[in-house]
């Protein structure tokens, strides 16, 4: 990233109240996350939720469950008691709270809540109470019908390196939109924003990468609006599915083409090597990233050294060293 785009300033993103420390469970207890709190709460500046307590169940409740059958969205009813039926209660706090969180750039969720959990939360079939299938909770659905740009990702998760990099990477691209694009809007800001993502975009999706350039080449003919509106929606779309050894062998390789006119044939078997043991899992990401990073200052175009695939987040965070 650039020196304007890389600051100390902790980014805004929503976390379930539990997992902060908060006594919010059911059973009054909680999931605190060290990691979150740690690590993350170094440079997330995070606002807990709990959309159960918001919706007036109390602590300690009844235990609440999601109910109904396969192809119908469940409702979420009392565990013991299927008369206590909090499905429109935590619709209305889980939509009051989007309208006022747009500012945020993420949100970390508790595994198997039935209402923060992101998948696999079982549903029971109301006939005879035995679970049928998986959904996500409901504050879930609510964020991705009314704010489907919103990074989230379970804490649990988290422990998968893979996904702990494609979710921070994606909050801190979705905090350069907001901060370049969103309130700066014009088309020449859309490009520019495209211009620095795309190796970023590559190596997540390449079809994506295609089609939105395609898409830009004729963006002009759109309204502003309507043109951020698609491209946000693609562009956070393509970074959700993950990289992987491959695709960001591939990324590197464009990369790479930047410096070989400058790189004697030593320095560029050097690179050629790095980028092939990443590919072949025998280093992790972080070392041919590093090899880059250094030929770069010294050799490469303002337009190569801007994109942010090289630097898509806090090195202090070491993520790519487990990659």
């Amino acid at each position: 990233m650039s020196d304007e785009v890389k600051d100390e300033r902790r980014i805004p993103v929503g976390i379930s109240a539990c997992l902060t420390g908060e006594e919010v469970r059911y059973n009054g207890g909680h999931k605190r996350s060290r990691y979150c709190l740690e690590v993350l709460g170094e440079r997330f500046a995070f606002e807990p939720f709990c959309p159960e307590l918001e919706a007036g169940l109390g602590v300690p409740r009844e235990p609440i469950r999601l109910v109904g059958v396969e192809g119908e969205e469940p409702r979420v009813v009392g565990t013991r008691d299927p008369e206590l039926d909090v499905t429109d209660r935590l619709a209305a706090v889980s939509q009051a709270f989007i309208d006022r969180h747009r500012h945020l750039r993420g949100f970390i969720l508790m595994k198997g809540s039935p209402s923060c959990g992101l998948e696999r939360v079982k549903v029971y079939r109301p006939d005879n109470g035995m679970p049928s299938h998986s959904d996500a909770g409901a504050f879930v659905r609510e964020l991705r019908r009314h704010f489907p740009e919103l990074p989230l990702e379970e804490e649990a998760r988290m422990n998968d390196a893979v996904l702990r990099e494609n979710f921070i990477t994606r909050v801190y691209a979705y905090d350069d939109w907001l901060r370049r694009v969103a309130a700066e809007p014009s088309y020449h800001e859309l490009l520019q924003f495209h211009s620095r993502q795309k190796y970023l975009l590559m190596a997540h999706d390449v079809e994506a990468y295609r089609a939105l350039g395609r898409y830009l080449a004729e963006s002009s003919k759109r309204p502003l609006d309507q043109a951020m509106a698609h491209y946000l929606e693609r562009f956070m779309a393509a970074l959700s599915t993950p990289a992987t050894r491959k695709t960001h062998a591939n990324a590197l390789m464009h990369v790479f083409g930047y410096l070989k006119a400058a790189l004697d044939g030593e320095t560029k078997q050097d690179l050629l090597a790095a980028i092939d043991d990443y590919r072949r899992g025998h280093v992790h990401l972080a070392v041919p990233i590093r090899l880059l990073n250094h030929y770069l200052k010294r050799y490469g175009s303002d337009y190569i050294r801007a994109q942010t695939y090289l630097d898509p987040h806090p090195y202090e965070l070491g993520l790519r060293n487990t990659l």
